[in-house]
């Protein structure tokens, strides 16, 4: 296939970095659109910039998403197959030192909430919340836009202002905690920042740069919550 190719050059051309790019159907012919990675870590992922997006849209049918592993083998991650779910569109992986391909499609898989990587906007500590309310309440909450960046957030978090209008109202100093209850915390910075949800008198929560866990909700926890709030909808 000569989109192959195409993407494979773009590959070995963007490395070390992860390149990405669009499979277009144009007039029934395969067309690989090649796109800027905007991702701060683009080493280990990538973000598709917008405007690519738009313009390949505009171009012809997007069918699938490319991108590709310089590191590690051409398989599917953990933030892959979310992000594949996400999009519904199959994924086309290569690595470019081996020139080998990997390919994943929608399957209906759900990450396991304990153990997960941390990737920016894709599995980070909103997306762990979000996850736990679909799989233990059946509640779809509203995905947060975020920056495309981590440093831009921790500029201006927007935790507290979106968060009425995800369906939470903020706890009033005489009530106490419940499970399912949301954190909002100051972690290395003068912002609120991130997010935890309290389960009996432990937090469900995913640092950055660290693997999904559980814990105690323990007195530096205690000293870094900013905002106590429940799902009222």
């Amino acid at each position: 296939m000569f989109w192959k190719e195409e993407a494979l050059n773009h590959a070995k051309s963007e490395d070390p970095k992860e390149s990405c790019g669009l499979l277009l159907n144009i007039k029934g012919k395969e067309k690989y659109y090649p796109c800027r990675n905007l991702s701060m870590t683009s080493h280990q992922c990538f973000i598709i910039d917008p405007e690519d997006y738009v313009k390949a849209s505009n171009t012809g049918e997007i069918i699938a998403v490319v991108h590709s592993h310089p590191i590690t083998p051409a398989i599917a991650s953990q933030a892959d197959k979310i992000s594949c779910e996400q999009g519904n569109l199959p994924w086309h992986i290569v690595n470019p030192k081996v020139e080998k391909w990997g390919y994943y499609k929608p399957c209906g898989y759900k990450p396991p909430l304990l153990g997960r990587p941390w990737v920016w906007g894709v599995t980070d500590c909103w997306s762990l919340v979000r996850d736990w309310y679909k799989e233990k309440k059946e509640i779809q909450l509203r995905d947060w836009e975020r920056p495309t960046t981590l440093e831009e957030f921790n500029k201006d978090p927007m935790f507290q202002r979106c968060a009425w209008r995800t369906g939470f109202r903020q706890l009033r100093p005489e009530e106490k905690l419940e499970n399912g209850d949301l954190l909002f915390m100051s972690i290395l910075s003068n912002n609120l920042n991130h997010v935890a949800i309290f389960l009996n008198g432990d937090v469900l929560h995913h640092l950055t740069d660290r693997l999904s866990c559980k814990e105690p909700y323990s007195q530096w926890l205690l000293k870094c919550t900013g905002g106590r709030y429940r799902y009222a909808s």
